[in-house]
């Protein structure tokens, strides 16, 4: 497209775009554009005309992107971001008088050590913003994230993308869970006899049976009985406390638990993981979302494994 030819384009017509090849449905770019749906027919059949090309063809259950769609998704928005940043007016973050919401993706674990500490406080500073947190998987939030729907969210460092700014909030470790008066707990504990008991394991993704610690033990020739998945981590304090299951456990979710469960160490060496904070490039430099992201930092600072 020439220079020239940009005259003829109306920024606005470049966010419908970036909401429907999001949407992938007329019906549902209107509703999130608060446009009627005859609307974003008149923009979409201009835009057709200005690329050359269908841009979402028909298909059964909904609509899908040209090939030529598909390879200005990533490339407009970009666009759309640099240019939000270039009218943003940087106005001082009042958190005091501030009246947003925010959307954050965690899981349990995430909502646990980071957010519990946040949210404790954050009234007392903020009391005009409010928080929606919602629970996504890995690939989702990435493409919640990218499409505007959340604004923060939290994944291990081997997780969070290039494309997205990071920062790792700590590192956690794994420790052996559980309940207070465990018979094979009472004394110190073999590899042998670590692989002998019965585990609970965490599937975020459901249904699976293995982990890092079967990755580590499998190195050493030796493999340990997952007799239990579940998809949370909240969920296995209480079922460890009416069993004699056992769970490799991050420390910041056990370490402050008193309440009829037992932790000890690992008789292996199980590698830990960085928790880290990921965030789009359309919020890096808004003061609102730096002003949150320095409070989640300092609701995690200063303890440590």
């Amino acid at each position: 497209m020439a220079m020239n030819d940009l005259r003829r384009i109306d920024l606005n017509l470049l966010v419908t775009l970036e909401a429907l090849l999001t949407e992938r449905s007329v019906t549902r770019a209107a509703k999130r554009l608060h446009l009627s749906q005859p609307s974003v027919s008149v923009q979409l059949r201009k835009l057709r005309e200005i690329f050359s090309d269908e841009l979402l063809a028909t298909a059964p259950g909904g609509m899908v992107p040209t090939a030529r769609a598909m390879a200005l998704i990533q490339p407009l928005r970009d666009l759309l971001a640099g240019t939000e940043q270039l009218l943003a007016v940087r106005a001082p973050f009042n958190p005091q008088k501030a009246q947003l919401t925010w959307h954050i993706a965690a899981a349990d674990y995430a909502e646990y050590v980071v957010l519990l500490p946040l949210l404790a406080g954050l009234r007392k500073v903020a009391p005009g913003v409010r928080v929606a947190i919602q629970e996504a998987g890995h690939a989702r939030m990435i493409r919640q994230m990218e499409n505007g729907a959340i604004d923060l969210g939290f994944v291990t460092l081997d997780d969070a993308p290039d494309r997205l700014h990071s920062h790792v909030l700590f590192e956690e470790r794994y420790v052996l869970v559980g309940r207070k008066g465990h018979p094979a707990l009472a004394r110190k504990l073999s590899l042998a006899r670590f692989c002998e008991l019965d585990y609970v394991l965490v599937s975020p993704d459901g249904g699976g049976f293995r982990g890092i610690t079967d990755t580590m033990l499998e190195s050493r020739g030796r493999k340990r009985n997952v007799v239990t998945s579940v998809p949370h981590f909240l969920f296995v304090p209480e079922l460890l406390k009416r069993t004699n299951l056992v769970a490799m456990l991050p420390w910041r979710l056990v370490k402050d638990r008193k309440d009829g469960l037992q932790v000890i160490e690992p008789p292996l060496a199980i590698p830990p993981y960085q928790m880290t904070m990921i965030w789009h490039e359309r919020s890096h430099r808004e003061p609102a979302h730096e002003w949150l992201r320095s409070q989640v930092i300092a609701a995690v600072g200063g303890a440590s494994p």
